[in-house]
């Protein structure tokens, strides 16, 4: 039960990996605010959490975020957990796929959490304590077919993540990127095609792949143990997200860095 009497706030929490988070902490007795565009689908999720509030956005609505970290912060009074789950994939050829894929899937993937975490950082500095997790994937450390704007964007939030960690690891700030294979959602589905049309189709692999349940479960055990980069897969999935993971010594080379003024002599050298 490490959760237990925690607030977490979890985006793209209405179904998949983002509803199974907040059940699974509801059941260690958080507090859990779910967020996502769909409000009954929010609710439905929400009935099964003793203590939840629903707090329906847009993550690429600017205003609509900052109206929510509000809200958030007076419900919860700081938030301890902050899981960026909300994304979309895209199954399409480079050379077939529209601009316009590329801007929605990076604003939602990449952009929008970033968003989210810039606003509540401040408060959880301030606090001194508190965990940042970002929904990244297999494909966000190996360059996958089909995913160039998926993966663009989740390479980048891994990059975001493991500065970010390296900057406020000294100020009590633990971030952890979390890497998951095929997961049985509707990722694929809901996946835009090369014209930004919505796919409609699983894949096989998907379908067969990892209860979102267990997956969640495996989450949450490895955040408890402050594992910094935590792969969920099987098979070639995880074999390849294995093989490219940071070590250790390099997150903890990097943080005591700053620890010691890193960033105070880059400052003093402009």
């Amino acid at each position: 039960m490490a959760f237990a009497g925690q607030a977490a706030w979890i985006t793209g929490a209405s179904s998949g990996i983002g509803a199974a988070f907040a059940r699974a902490l509801a059941a260690q007795g958080a507090r859990v605010i779910l967020s996502g565009r769909d409000e009954a689908a929010l609710a439905a999720v929400a009935a099964d959490c003793p203590q939840a509030l629903v707090l329906p956005f847009e993550v690429t609505d600017r205003d609509a975020m900052a109206s929510a970290v509000a809200s958030a912060l007076e419900w919860s009074g700081g938030i301890d957990l902050l899981i960026n789950n909300a994304g979309i994939s895209q199954r399409s050829l480079a050379i077939d796929t529209a601009i316009g894929v590329y801007d929605r899937v990076i604003a939602v993937d990449l952009l929008a959490p970033i968003a989210l975490t810039q606003a509540l950082l401040p408060h959880i500095v301030a606090r001194g304590e508190g965990r940042i997790v970002m929904i990244s994937s297999v494909a966000g450390k190996v360059g996958s077919p089909m995913r160039t704007a998926y993966s663009a964007a989740k390479f980048g939030l891994i990059g975001y993540a493991d500065a970010l960690r390296c900057e406020t690891a000294h100020q009590g700030v633990k971030v952890h990127v979390v890497c998951p294979g095929s997961i049985r959602t509707n990722v694929s589905r809901n996946a835009l095609t090369a014209d930004g049309s919505r796919r409609g189709t699983s894949d096989k692999a998907i379908e067969n792949g990892i209860d979102p349940a267990d997956a969640v479960q495996r989450i949450l055990a490895a955040i408890a143990a402050d594992e910094r980069e935590i792969v969920v897969a099987e098979g070639a999935e995880q074999y390849l997200a294995e093989t490219t993971r940071t070590p250790d010594e390099i997150f903890d080379r990097l943080a005591d860095a700053v620890a010691k003024g890193y960033a105070s002599k880059m400052a003093d050298a402009q």
